[in-house]
């Protein structure tokens, strides 16, 4: 029994081993065909969100991996790599979750399973590997102090102030369409019934008061948003860049909607293994880390331990605890679908 016990043990380990060794062997060829091609082209991943700069910066330093962006929204990057088809000039792009189904829908997508796989919960990825959350986000307000002296705390706030409400590109921006995903959260609604969210914005748009300018750094820089409506990682790099004293960046209290964004690699990419490479990185620790340089929530935030300068740059525990996870992401992907139709009929038409 116990010659049985060691040689069953003995294979197991040997088993595993070889597992180990055909994963390395796995990741060896794909940076081999990476180094290749050496170059990766991106949609969406600017420098100054969520510090994707420094992940470029390691891909070329440790894999010699040239790399160009083009920013746009969720929508406008499945749109190119439709468009473009085999022409792509895009290897990866980085988009709202409500865009990953789409995409795989659409086929303009091919999946990848990086070596962490298994630490990324199952209702942040797509079972096939088209698709997952490398980070999270939660809907926030950044409030110029300079503009507006009585900082709002909560949608309720926002309705009572005479300051514009900047929330962007609804049709578009998956930024934008969490924002009134929130907004309905605070206000009773959910992922099925997003009439609150409208309702709301429709009462700001009557006010006069809606703006529907692209609450980035530039703008805020040049004083056109007086509260915008952001992702928190995206409204706390932005008060960082420009100057924190000048801004103040919050969760509403009344309630708020925790989403994620997702990479989507080009079906067809010019680069495919660079952008496997890239996604790989993405979800190490080290890529990892770097998205929470950014302000980002890494995906796998519980099994990575954060640098202390790094854990004290995100917003107080307390500020999310009425922000919640989408719950029912089937629902909220037809909404997704229905809401730029709405919302022009119900909050555009009412814009002054």
């Amino acid at each position: 029994m116990k010659r049985l016990l060691a040689s069953l043990l003995g294979s197991a380990i040997a088993i595993g081993s070889g597992l180990v060794m055909a994963a390395d062997a796995d990741l060896q060829s794909l940076e081999a065909a990476a180094r290749k091609e050496g170059q990766v082209n991106s949609v969406g991943m600017p420098d100054s969100w969520a510090n994707w700069k420094d992940t470029w910066k390691d891909l070329e330093s440790k894999y010699g991996l040239k790399h160009m962006d083009t920013d746009m929204s969720s929508a406008q990057e499945l749109a190119k790599f439709k468009a473009e088809g085999e022409n792509a000039s895009a290897d990866i792009g980085d988009v709202g979750a409500a865009f990953g189904p789409i995409a795989v829908q659409q086929g303009v997508s091919q999946p990848y399973k990086p070596s962490t796989w298994e630490q990324v919960p199952e209702w942040a990825k797509d079972k096939d590997g088209h698709w997952a959350l490398a980070y999270t986000g939660t809907i926030a307000f950044i409030v110029n102090k300079q503009l507006v002296k009585d900082v709002p705390h909560s949608w309720a706030d926002l309705l009572k102030g005479k300051y514009k409400v900047t929330i962007g590109d609804v049709s578009a921006a998956a930024q934008a369409v969490n924002g009134v995903l929130a907004a309905s959260i605070a206000n009773g609604g959910d992922e099925k019934n997003i009439k609150p969210g409208l309702d709301f914005f429709a009462q700001i748009a009557k006010q006069g008061r809606l703006s529907l300018t692209n609450p980035v750094i530039n703008t805020l820089e040049k004083g056109e948003v007086e509260v915008g409506i952001v992702w928190d990682f995206n409204g706390l790099s932005y008060r960082d860049q420009i100057d924190p004293s000048r801004f103040e960046v919050l969760i509403p209290s009344d309630g708020s909607v925790i989403s994620g964004y997702t990479t989507i690699i080009n079906k067809y990419a010019k680069n495919p293994n660079a952008a496997k490479l890239a996604r790989e990185y993405i979800f190490s620790d080290a890529g990892q880390t770097n998205l929470a340089k950014g302000n980002a929530r890494p995906i796998r935030a519980e099994h990575l331990t954060l640098p202390d300068d790094v854990k004290a740059k995100l917003l107080p525990n307390e500020q999310y605890a009425k922000a919640q996870p989408i719950k029912d992401a089937k629902a909220w992907e037809e909404t997704s679908k229905r809401l730029p139709r709405m919302w022009q009929e119900h909050v555009i038409i009412n814009m002054q």
